[in-house]
């Protein structure tokens, strides 16, 4: 009788421990995910305090995009309730892509994205949400591991309808200069496809979204996307080549690029973007990148480095509104002066841009709207990643 009863209790036991499992292994989760953004914080002494709002987002590429907050699943373009729960227990692991919830009820929820698309699990009911395929890599072999599997999330997020864009509540077309640094984190995961046919379909060599401003250095990202996907045969390319007079300049070293970029000259900076794009097509360059300061230099780290001339780094206020301005630069000199915010998600953020729609950001949280702070930001995030992926350390 003895043994029976220790049986029965044995497998009471065992049922109350198999129905904590996910939620034991998602801590457990989280936890990793932790110690490695606590690890970041100690690397980049440059903090950022954020608003204390609980969110997370679905809809990585091109799925639908949805946005988990308070108990509630949202459609993030039209703000329509889809489910809505009454919590006793909410997790959100951000490095799981994942959701958990228990609720008053005591049934458990849990919200999910992997590489086949967006689940909700209701008991041991399932339904797909979403569905499109991506690479979602564990990026094994990385000290941040997590902390690059959300950074690359908070790029796959901010694709929507095929383009990218710097955040999707805030900005409705994409920035060359942005798309740039998103599309070579693109190419290390393999998720290139995903914006082939928009890069396929430029035609203007500029994206004019400084207040309709032809950009300097917006035709070099033209001819360097271009260059992932296609070849010099493409029909934007004459265009750009031809837009290219309005910039030439002359000094005794050469031909170079002169224009605005962010309302201001950066020559060697957009010299460097002309010369990558013209050789990532393998067409003639005859440009030589001027010797002078240019605050803009530090940004372009992936090449040319010997091409820069010291002067005045970013500043605090710099780094505190447009992050990726400083990691740029710690990847530019492999310092460790970037900005990494005090919340464990989003990671990523742009404040006080001139050309932003704030407005858009309501229905995350009017929070962000007064504040003039929008995250995720691509450009930010693709810069963490860029860097990170490569100190491994």
């Amino acid at each position: 009788m003895l043994r029976i009863l220790q049986l029965i209790l044995y497998l009471l036991l065992s049922a109350n421990l198999f129905a904590q499992m996910p939620f034991l292994e998602l801590k457990k989760k989280a936890e990793a995910y932790d110690v490695a953004l606590n690890k970041l914080r100690k690397k980049n002494h440059n903090h950022r305090e954020l608003p204390a709002i609980d969110f997370f987002l679905f809809g990585m590429g091109n799925r639908k995009k949805m946005i988990y907050k308070n108990g509630s699943l949202i459609d993030a373009l039209n703000g329509n309730t889809l489910f809505q729960w009454t919590i006793n227990k909410e997790l959100i692991i951000p490095s799981e892509y994942t959701v958990y919830i228990k609720t008053k009820e005591e049934k458990e929820v849990i919200i999910f994205e992997n590489e086949k698309g967006v689940f909700l699990k209701e008991g041991k009911k399932q339904q797909a949400l979403a569905q499109s395929n991506l690479n979602l890599p564990e990026f094994k072999g990385n000290s941040f591991a997590p902390v690059l599997k959300v950074l690359h999330h908070e790029i796959l997020i901010n694709i929507i309808n095929g383009k990218p864009v710097p955040n999707f509540f805030v900005y409705q077309k994409p920035w060359y200069r942005d798309a740039t640094l998103m599309a070579m984190v693109l190419k290390k995961t393999n998720n290139l496809r995903l914006i082939k046919d928009w890069i396929m379909g430029i035609r203007d060599p500029f994206d004019r979204n400084n207040h309709g401003i032809s950009e300097a250095d917006n035709p070099g990202q033209v001819l360097f996307l271009i260059s992932l996907v296609g070849n010099a045969q493409h029909t934007v390319v004459k265009t750009v080549l031809d837009s290219l007079q309005q910039f030439i300049k002359h000094s005794n070293e050469g031909a170079y690029i002169e224009g605005k970029t962010d309302y201001a000259l950066h020559p060697v900076f957009q010299t460097k973007w002309i010369k990558y794009g013209l050789n990532s097509l393998h067409i003639a360059d005859s440009f030589n990148i001027p010797k002078v300061y240019d605050s803009y230099s530090s940004l372009f780290w992936w090449h040319y480095k010997e091409a820069h001339v010291e002067g005045k780094r970013f500043d605090e206020g710099s780094g505190i509104d447009y992050p990726y301005l400083v990691w740029a630069e710690d990847h530019f000199f492999n310092e460790h002066k970037g900005y990494v915010g005090d919340r464990s998600y989003p990671l990523s953020w742009e404040a006080n841009a001139s050309d932003a729609n704030y407005p858009g950001m309501k229905i995350v949280d009017e929070r962000y709207v007064s504040l003039k702070l929008s995250p995720p930001h691509t450009w930010h995030a693709a810069e963490m990643f860029l860097l990170l992926i490569e100190q491994n350390h």
